[in-house]
């Protein structure tokens, strides 16, 4: 779970600046790093393709995928939609 901390603006810039951000510590041992939102979005993006990979299952159906759009087998959405009656079934989930 990620929380806010105030903090003051010097250390903040410091972390802006710094790629790879801050490494905090305690007594000299490292406990924490503070990094730019910009790193942190960079990292979080970086933990989300690791768990794809990561996926057997999700990384078959991605290949698979990307074969079905080589071979030529691939749909336009307006006609899957159509096929499938989802503009209709939209409709009747937001009636009352």
């Amino acid at each position: 779970m990620t929380y806010t901390l105030p903090i003051t603006k010097a250390i903040l810039e410091k972390a802006k600046k710094k790629k790879g951000g801050l490494i905090i510590t305690v007594d000299g041992s490292p406990e924490a790093v503070l990094m730019s939102m910009e790193e942190y979005r960079e990292y979080e993006s970086l933990k989300e393709t690791e768990e794809i990979l990561a996926d057997k299952k999700l990384m078959k159906s991605i290949k698979q995928g990307e074969a079905d759009l080589v071979a030529g087998r691939e749909y336009d959405w307006e006609d899957v939609k159509k096929e499938w009656a989802l503009s209709d079934a939209k409709k009747l989930q937001n009636k009352p």
